[in-house]
C-alpha cells in the first residue's frame, strides 16, 4: 500500500531526478580521477546516503559529531568531519566511542586545537586522520595555505597522524565566480601540499576540496577528492549561479495557493517549511518549479508572497512545486520526506540527522 498523501506544506523528493544526479556526479568523479566523498549535511537521510555509496564513493563528510554519530550508527565506516572541532570532555567521549566503529577524520585549524585533542583524548588521538583546513578564499575557518607547514610539524610532534589538507571554495556561492573560486582552490591545496612535503611527509596527501557550484571546474591536477553536498537535490542558488537546469531540481517544498491578490499569490509554506536564506544575488526568497518567472518576494513564518509576471496565474487551492534557496536548511526542518516516483508517492524517509549540530 502506498503511504498517504500528506498535508501541505511538505518536502517532496522526486526519485528519478534524485537517481540522476547522485549518478552523474560519480561517474563525473571516476572520469576525472578523483574521489567523491559526499557532504551529508545537506539531505540527513540514511537512504539517500546509502545509494550515494552504492554509486561509489570514498566515504562520507559530515558537519558536525552529531551527524557522525548518526551515520556510524547506520553502518557508515569512513567519515570526516570537516569542521575544526574544540573538545570538551563529553565530546571527547562521544568521538572516543566512534573510533572503535569507524575510521574518522577531522579538521583542524590550529595548534591549540591540536594540544587540545591530546588532552581529551590522550593515547587514542593518534587513531584519528586530521586533515589541516586552509583559507581559499572564503574567510571562514582555515589557516593560510603557507603555515601549513608549521602546524603540520607541531602535531606531528604531539604525536597526531596528519593526513592531509582541505578548503572550502565558499566563495563559489556569487555569480560569475565557480571557476575563480576552483581556481584559488587548487592554488591553496596545491601550497598547503607542498607545505607539508617540505617538513618530511611523504605519505601519499589528501588535497580535499568541494562546493557544488565549483565542483565541475575542479583542478584533478591538484584535488584527490570532493565535498560537494547540495548537487543531490539542487535548489534556488545552484538554478540562479547556473551550476544546475531546472530539470536538475530534486526537492521541492509542495505549498498550496491560499489567497490571491492581483498578480500576487500566497501559499502555505513561509519561513517555518522553507528556511528564510537569501544570498544578495538571489532574486527571490525561492522560485516555482511550474513558473519559472515567477518569484518569491516576501516570506512570513506561514506565508510566502509569489509575483507573477502579467500572464496566467495559479488558483486558489493549487498545489505549487516551490523550490527554496537553500536546500540544506529547508530538509532541516523537517522530521520527513516524502518520495514520489513520477508522481506517484513511493516512500517516506526519515531525516535522521535532523537538528543533530553539536
Amino acid at each position: 500500500m502506498s503511504p498517504a498523501m500528506p498535508e501541505t506544506p511538505f518536502i517532496s523528493i522526486e526519485l528519478g531526478t534524485l537517481q540522476a544526479n547522485i549518478s552523474r556526479a560519480a561517474e563525473s568523479a571516476r572520469a576525472s580521477g578523483f574521489a567523491l566523498r559526499p557532504h551529508v549535511k545537506t539531505h540527513k537521510i540514511i537512504e539517500i546516503a546509502r545509494m550515494q555509496e552504492a554509486a561509489g564513493v570514498l566515504g562520507i563528510t559530515v558537519a558536525t559529531l552529531g551527524e557522525a554519530e548518526v551515520f556510524v550508527a547506520a553502518g557508515f565506516t569512513d567519515v570526516f568531519i570537516a569542521y575544526p572541532l574544540w573538545l570538551t570532555e563529553a565530546k571527547a567521549q562521544r568521538l572516543d566511542a566512534l573510533l572503535d566503529q569507524a575510521t574518522i577524520r577531522l579538521g583542524v585549524d590550529s595548534a591549540e586545537a591540536g594540544t587540545q585533542l591530546v588532552k581529551m583524548l590522550g593515547g587514542r588521538a593518534p587513531l584519528l586522520e586530521l586533515l589541516i583546513e586552509v583559507d581559499s578564499g572564503h574567510h571562514r575557518s582555515g589557516i593560510e595555505p603557507e603555515k601549513v607547514g608549521e602546524l603540520g610539524a607541531h602535531l606531528v610532534s604531539l604525536g597526531l597522524e596528519v593526513s592531509g589538507v582541505f578548503t572550502f571554495p565558499g566563495h563559489s556561492y556569487a555569480p560569475g565566480a565557480l571557476s575563480t573560486a576552483a581556481e584559488d582552490e587548487a592554488k591553496a591545496l596545491a601550497t598547503a601540499r607542498d607545505q607539508l612535503m617540505a617538513v618530511g611527509q611523504t605519505d601519499a596527501i589528501i588535497c580535499s576540496g568541494g562546493s557544488t557550484p565549483s565542483l565541475a571546474s575542479a583542478n584533478v591536477q591538484v584535488i584527490t577528492e570532493q565535498r560537494p553536498g547540495v548537487y543531490v537535490f539542487n535548489d534556488a542558488q545552484q538554478l540562479e549561479l547556473g551550476s544546475c537546469d531546472w530539470v536538475d531540481v530534486a526537492l521541492t517544498v509542495q505549498a498550496t495557493v491560499v489567497s490571491i491578490r492581483g498578480n500576487r499569490v500566497i501559499v502555505d509554506a513561509g519561513s517555518k517549511a522553507l528556511g528564510a536564506d537569501r544570498a544578495g544575488y538571489a532574486s527571490g526568497y525561492g522560485r516555482i518549479l511550474e513558473f519559472h518567472d515567477a518569484r518569491i518576494v516576501a516570506l512570513s513564518e506561514h506565508h510566502a508572497t509569489i509575483e507573477f509576471p502579467d500572464g496566467e496565474l495559479p488558483n486558489r487551492g493549487d498545489v505549487l512545486s516551490v523550490i527554496p534557496n537553500h536546500v540544506c536548511n529547508t530538509v532541516n526542518l523537517a522530521d520527513q520526506v516524502y518520495v514520489f516516483d513520477r508522481g506517484e508517492l513511493v516512500d517516506t524517509w526519515m531525516v535522521a540527522a535532523r537538528g543533530r549540530n553539536s
